[in-house]
């Protein structure tokens, strides 16, 4: 079979790929690792975003596995990584359905090798500002019964988008073609008014020429009319973090200033 992967431009970086690289991951190249570097360098501690993001990204999967999701939507997905969507939804529903969608050319070359023998996920390179071509794709047909409850993943790409481009009506979208007992899972970079923040957002601006940090108010928003699950729209690290093991049993600590940088929440169609 030929390969129809696009040819990936390595002159420009790739937001998943900036991930990648903050994670630990190999899937980059020097112009990511550049804009990474930033970060290490010069606000240390911000590792901790893509970190907890991914921690809580793991929890909110298990969290829909185990109350009764086995088709999942993973929208804007990024490079696959220690434990993704598939593995831990299997780990709780061993029969669960997964589709990737990503724009990043990269992501579908590593997501297809991945992802090779398995007949119950796939990825899709598709442009997350076009939903209704990502729903008329034969991957999401053939592996997501939209009759049945889905769990839709937003992982970190909404404040990727710019308000021009109406990220609530792109999430409204698909929740209105999901069924009653459908969860959405959004994460998204929170303002915090503090300089770090500032930073953080004026190096992505200016590196990837778009995105947007919001308020709490604003992400909230981006839920629409759905029914907010326990414990609401917190920083990842404190969305259901795991049980505290130590024998003082000690309070969990305040999350750092990085930490509260990107904020989780779970939610459920009525």
């Amino acid at each position: 079979m030929a390969d129809d992967t696009p040819a990936v431009d390595r002159s420009k970086p790739s937001v998943a790929r900036i991930y990648d690289y903050l994670l630990g991951g190999h899937d980059n190249y020097p112009v990511d690792r550049e804009i990474g570097d930033y970060f290490l360098r010069e606000l240390p501690g911000s590792v901790a975003v893509p970190v907890e993001n991914r921690r809580a990204l793991i929890r909110a999967v298990a969290a829909m596995a185990t109350t009764g999701i086995r088709q999942f939507l993973d929208l804007g997905s990024g490079l696959p990584t220690a434990d993704n969507v598939h593995q831990v939804a299997r780990r709780h529903r061993p029969d669960a359905r997964v589709v990737y969608v990503d724009n990043d050319p990269t992501v579908l070359a590593h997501g297809r090798a991945l992802l090779a023998a398995d007949g119950r996920s796939s990825v899709v390179l598709a442009d997350l500002r076009e939903p209704a071509e990502i729903r008329r794709r034969p991957e999401v047909a053939d592996l997501i019964d939209f009759d049945q409850p889905v769990g839709l993943v937003f992982s970190a790409v909404l404040h990727h988008l710019d308000d021009a481009e109406r990220p609530a009506e792109l999430v409204r979208w698909w929740t209105e073609r999901v069924p009653s007992g459908s969860q959405l899972y959004l994460s998204h970079f929170r303002s915090g008014g503090n300089e770090e923040c500032r930073l953080a957002e004026r190096k992505l601006q200016g590196s990837l020429g778009r995105g947007r940090w919001r308020t709490d108010r604003e992400i909230l928003d981006l839920f629409g009319g759905l029914e907010l699950l326990e414990p609401g729209l917190v920083s990842c690290s404190a969305w259901r973090p795991e049980t505290v093991s130590a024998p003082t049993g000690s309070p969990r600590r305040e999350p750092t200033v990085w930490e509260q940088m990107i904020s989780c929440a779970l939610a459920r169609k009525p």
